[in-house]
C-alpha cells in the first residue's frame, strides 16, 4: 500500500470515528470532499487499497460488502424532511456543523412535515466569524407558507434576537416562534471561512403522537435534565410526564419551567 493511501485512511478513520472535528475535514480534503462525507472517502480509500494489494477475489468481495453496508448507513442517517430541504437548496454536510448534523438526524422523528421556509444571508462579520453591531441579515429565498410572511429582515437589515445568537453560537434552535408561537427548526448554514454564513428558519408541523419513548430519544440531554430537575424536587422521576406535554414545550420552554409545571401536577 503507499503511503498517501496509508495516510488518508488513518486520518479518515479518526474523522468517521469522531476523533478528530468534522470542520477540519473540509480544510484537510478540501477538493476530494467538497460534496463528500469522511465515510464517502473512507469507502475509497479502501478500495484504493485493495488494489494496491491485490488481495484475493473473496477478500475483495467481502470488502465490498462492508463498504456498501457503511454507505447505506450514512445515506440513511443524512435522511428525513430536513437534511431533503437541505438538499434542495444545495447545502451539503459541509455547511452543516458536525453536532447539527447529530441533532437533525436525532429529531427527525420530531417533524411530521415541512410547512415552509425562509433562507437568510449574515454578512459582516469579524475576521474571526463572529458578529459585530455591523453585522447584516438578509432574505435570500423562500418557500411554502413564509411566502409573504413580514419578516424584520425587511425592514431592518441589523442582525439582532434569537438570529444574532444562533450567529454566534452556530447552535441549532429547535422550539416555537417568540411573536406567533408557530414550530420552527432554525438551521446555522457553514460557507467556507469562519463564521455562520446563513440560517434557514424552517416551518415544521410536529408530530405530536410520539410514544414517550421517542421524546426521550428525540430530546436527548434536555431529557437528562429535566428528569435531574424533577428529582431536584425529591419526586421520582416516570417517562410518563412526557406524555401530556406537548413537543413545542418540551423543544422550546426552559427545562426549569417544565420541571415546575410537572411539580404542580403531582401536588397532593
Amino acid at each position: 500500500m503507499n503511503a498517501r493511501t496509508m495516510t488518508d485512511i488513518s486520518l479518515l478513520t479518526k474523522y468517521v470515528a469522531g476523533k478528530l472535528p468534522l470542520e477540519d475535514f473540509w480544510e484537510d480534503f478540501g477538493g476530494e470532499g467538497a460534496n463528500a462525507s469522511p465515510i464517502d472517502l473512507l469507502n475509497i480509500a479502501f478500495g484504493h487499497a485493495i488494489d494496491e494489494m491485490s488481495r484475493p477475489i473473496d477478500a475483495i468481495r467481502h470488502q465490498a460488502k462492508t463498504v456498501t453496508v457503511g454507505t447505506s448507513r450514512k445515506e440513511e442517517m443524512l435522511r428525513g424532511v430536513l437534511f431533503d430541504l437541505l438538499a434542495s437548496l444545495k447545502f451539503a454536510p459541509k455547511n452543516l456543523k458536525a453536532e447539527n448534523i447529530l441533532a437533525l438526524d436525532r429529531i427527525q422523528k420530531a417533524i411530521a412535515g415541512v410547512r415552509g421556509y425562509t433562507l437568510y444571508e449574515i454578512g459582516d462579520l469579524d475576521v474571526e466569524g463572529h458578529p459585530t453591531d455591523g453585522t447584516t441579515i438578509s432574505i435570500v429565498n423562500r418557500g411554502g407558507v413564509s411566502v409573504g410572511m413580514l419578516s424584520r429582515a425587511e425592514t431592518s437589515k441589523v442582525l439582532m434576537g434569537t438570529k444574532r445568537t444562533l450567529a454566534r453560537t452556530g447552535n441549532l434552535y429547535v422550539g416555537q416562534g417568540r411573536v406567533d408561537g408557530s414550530p420552527l427548526v432554525i438551521i446555522p448554514l457553514l460557507k467556507g471561512g469562519a463564521g455562520v454564513s446563513g440560517l434557514l428558519l424552517v416551518h415544521v408541523e410536529f408530530n405530536q403522537t410520539l410514544s414517550p419513548a421517542d421524546k426521550v430519544e428525540i430530546l436527548g440531554d434536555r431529557y437528562r435534565d429535566l428528569r435531574n430537575l424533577v428529582n431536584e424536587y425529591n419526586l421520582p422521576w416516570s417517562d410518563r410526564y412526557l406524555e401530556s406535554i406537548s413537543l413545542e414545550s418540551l423543544f422550546g420552554e426552559p427545562v426549569e419551567i417544565i420541571a415546575d409545571q410537572i411539580r404542580m401536577k403531582l401536588r397532593p
